[in-house]
């Protein structure tokens, strides 16, 4: 019996190492191809060991390095205040909803689920937000419009909390004088750190990849998060080439890296999110073990 079970745990792992180099091959290519020089990806293709390296893509980009940074820092912030800024209200609006005794529940939950369902369009949006709310050109337009609070993060969560956290444990807090706001923080979060985190980190990797809303409502240069600012690259860089084409007067003993650039902009838009995801995997990890235990 115990070398079946160790032969399983082999097998187990050969299969998970297999699976964890799958996932990532891919990734190392991307970062080796953002490495390789222009020429080679256009005749060659992409490969693990290509046959010439060059760095004219990081240049391109690293151009006005003081703009990058800046990038970083706007992205950061919106990423830190808006993830939680939204976590707060989903809490805020699944625990209601998750409570039976609710006076009107039922039209709390038909609101919420209708959003899922419906919306007013992009042309109507923009114009709510730019002449009633005036957020054009405001670091709210990085955090309010679409990003806020998400149906399907309130639903999931009320329903984690109707089926993980016992009713007879928050009687009986109410039954001690504990009020709604006591029973929440340290009853019904302790005891949820599993899905807030989860939902924490969702939303963190959506505000952190979220380029629409800059390309909507800033127009300002200086107000570019890293993502609109790397994707404005590449629209230049497509526009040189499509000039290139027709006709237009370039050096032609210039090679624009476009392929590069591509890979170079991936790899910079993933890299705070690679070094920064792996300090907090243990909470991560450890909440959602503790999670598990208590419920």
């Amino acid at each position: 019996m115990v070398e079946r079970r160790k032969g399983f745990q082999i097998m187990a792992n050969v299969i998970l190492i297999i699976l964890a180099i799958f996932c990532l091959l891919p990734f190392i290519l991307l970062i080796v191809s953002s490495f390789t020089d222009e020429l080679t990806l256009t005749h060659n293709g992409y490969s693990f060991f290509p046959k010439k390296l060059s760095f004219d893509a990081y240049k391109y980009l690293l151009v006005d390095s003081t703009t990058i940074i800046r990038s970083y820092i706007i992205s950061g912030g919106v990423t830190i205040v808006g993830t939680l800024a939204n976590v707060l209200l989903t809490v805020l609006f699944a625990y209601p909803l998750s409570r039976r005794d609710l006076p009107g529940r039922n039209i709390f939950s038909f609101f919420i689920f209708f959003t899922m369902l419906f919306n007013g369009g992009l042309v109507p949006s923009y114009i709510m937000w730019t002449q009633n709310f005036h957020i054009k050109n405001t670091w709210w337009a990085y955090i309010v419009p679409g990003l806020m609070m998400s149906a399907f993060y309130v639903i999931m969560m009320r329903t984690y909390f109707t089926t993980n956290i016992p009713e007879a444990v928050i009687e009986a807090a109410r039954i001690d004088g504990a009020t709604e706001g006591l029973i929440l923080n340290k009853i019904v979060l302790p005891m949820s750190i599993p899905i807030v985190a989860t939902v924490t980190l969702l939303v963190g990797l959506a505000y952190w990849n979220d380029w629409l809303n800059s390309l909507y409502y800033i127009n300002k240069d200086s107000m570019y998060s890293v993502q609109s600012l790397l994707n404005r690259m590449l629209m230049d860089v497509q526009f040189l080439l499509s000039n290139a084409q027709g006709g237009a007067s370039i050096n032609q003993d210039i090679v624009l890296p476009s392929s590069g650039i591509k890979m170079a902009i991936a790899v910079m838009g993933a890299l705070p999110i690679l070094i920064i995801y792996p300090f907090f995997q243990n909470y991560f990890l450890k909440g959602i073990i503790i999670g598990a235990v208590k419920g």
